[in-house]
């Protein structure tokens, strides 16, 4: 099950990829859940701050993983699996489009802009905080 020597395909590394999509997309489900029932359901807060945190979070790891020792491994568990199973596009994608199709035009285009922006914004502190944290 091998592609080449630069991007190895294993069992292991598969197995690595699925641990960290379970513990992501659980996170994810806990944490979008919890944060629905707190901020109430005229908004897809929940997707949003997963949304934000994941892009966080990944950015801070991949900024990680090219500044330090981490792991191949390591590397593929928190970002391919655990933030891939962490974030939410696509609902956010579904939730948008559910918006316009029930004509609430203005919640659809403030979920837009708040996930692009937010993310984006989000990217751009975790980048700068892993590397003031790891130097750089």
């Amino acid at each position: 099950m091998r592609v080449d020597a630069r991007n190895e395909v294993t069992v292991e590394r598969l197995a690595w990829v699925c641990f960290g999509s379970g513990v992501g997309g659980g996170a994810r489900y806990l944490l979008s859940g919890w944060i629905q029932r707190a901020l109430g359901a005229g908004f897809p807060y929940g997707t949003l701050a997963v949304n934000a945190i994941g892009s966080f979070v990944l950015a801070a790891l991949m900024y990680a993983a090219t500044h330090t020792s981490l792991s191949p491994n390591a590397r593929l568990a928190l970002t391919t699996g655990a933030m891939g199973g962490f974030t939410t596009y696509s609902t956010f994608s579904y939730e948008t489009l559910r918006y316009v199709q029930d004509g609430a035009w203005a919640v659809a285009a403030a979920n837009v802009a708040g996930t692009v922006v937010g993310c984006l914004a989000a990217s751009m502190a975790g980048w700068a905080v892993a590397r003031w944290l790891l130097g750089g």
